[in-house]
């Protein structure tokens, strides 16, 4: 797995088929994103993120448990997530928790941290909406903490202190899992994301472009000035959304109704003018070959792209022929053609046994200066 990495990431939504009136169980929805995970790396796909959600009509609460049992019927394919929460989770849970799933998966185990999509999961795990932002900031910065040292002593606003206190089990090969931080609208995060050396990964699903080229511009700009490299040389991730098939008007005809109902863009936009205005793509595999490499000419080259396809009430076999497209039409494509004109000096993606050949450097992940949060 050099260069890019391409996969899918999952919301696990339970969401009505439009077509059939049918709603999936929770227990059906569950087993289906296992096969989703199983049958990426069947395909050849390097990634499967899922998200993390504590209310109906989601499934995903405990990531990873179910990374876990996807880990033991895998052995290529990279486990992440889309996002954890970095707010309303503990970080000493995450620490624990990821520590020991790296260890289980052999290293196949990153993470994208975000605050969510759900207003009212603050309060239902004690915390306060308002504190966003600075509930990032700290708890990323322990977490950050707990995976690089034995003995953390830490006092911060938002939860009680810790003396003397070691995360059990310690990371794989002294090495912590990868991080990105997600963000849709956050500049703060950008600049935390750049500070730490870390990865940021723009979920540019429901937004124009040019808002992401901003964000994405300024976490270059600062990962330079934090002095991790360029900014050519930050690590960047993207979303995507796709539904193909063979010829670009049965796509279309197919997937309108599932648009058209689905919770997140029902009633809005017409298809034609999202697809338009954002990365959606519905049609041929050409043209979702076309579209996604558009990307490096708006956002540079990049490291990962993820693509969502599971959504909006598509039932388990049409997004199981949709990965089947992708593997066998789409990626092989996109590597070749992202590999071409690529520069020497542009990192490839993030791999485990790449930052253990790295050394101690890729585990620091030191800065010079603090990050400025204001509350």
């Amino acid at each position: 797995m050099s260069g890019m990495q391409f996969g899918i990431f999952s919301v696990g939504d339970v969401t009505p088929d439009p077509t059939t009136g049918r709603t999936p169980t929770e227990h059906e929805r569950i087993k289906a994103m296992v096969a989703i995970a199983l049958k990426a790396e069947e395909v050849g796909l390097d990634v499967f993120a899922t998200g993390e959600h504590h209310n109906p009509p989601f499934v995903p609460s405990s990531p990873t448990t179910m990374l876990g049992w996807i880990a033991a019927r895998t052995s290529k394919l990279l486990l992440s997530t889309s996002t954890t929460l970095i707010t309303t989770n503990d970080p000493v849970k995450i620490a624990e928790d990821f520590a020991m799933l790296q260890h289980l998966a052999d290293g196949r185990v990153d993470l994208m941290l975000g605050r969510g999509n759900t207003g009212p999961v603050y309060p239902w795990f004690g915390q306060d909406i308002r504190m966003g932002i600075p509930l990032a900031i700290e708890n990323y910065a322990l977490l950050h903490q707990l995976w690089r040292e034995e003995n953390v002593d830490w006092q911060g606003r938002f939860r009680s202190p810790l003396q003397a206190f070691t995360s059990t089990p310690r990371p794989l090969d002294d090495t912590p899992p990868f991080v990105w931080h997600g963000s849709i609208r956050s500049p703060e995060i950008a600049e935390q994301a750049a500070y730490y050396g870390d990865g940021f990964f723009a979920n540019n699903i429901f937004w124009p472009k040019e808002h992401f080229q901003r964000l994405i511009e300024l976490y270059r700009t600062r990962y330079a000035h934090y002095g991790h490299g360029t900014a050519e040389q930050a690590i960047v991730g993207l979303g995507g959304q796709v539904f193909l098939r063979k010829n670009s008007q049965d796509a279309v005809r197919e997937f309108r109704p599932y648009f058209d109902n689905a919770p997140v863009y029902g009633h809005g936009p017409s298809l034609e003018e999202f697809t338009e205005e954002t990365p959606l793509t519905v049609g041929s595999p050409q043209e979702v070959v076309d579209k996604t490499l558009g990307f490096r000419e708006t956002f540079g080259d990049y490291q990962r792209q993820l693509f969502l396809v599971d959504h909006a009430g598509l039932p388990l076999k049409t997004v199981l022929e949709q990965l089947d497209l992708l593997g066998e039409e789409v990626i092989p494509v996109l590597r070749e053609e992202f590999a071409k004109g690529r520069p020497a000096d542009v990192p490839d993606a993030p791999t485990h046994a790449a930052r253990v050949a790295d050394g101690p450097a890729a585990r620091t992940g030191t800065a010079t200066e603090t990050v400025e949060v204001t509350a």
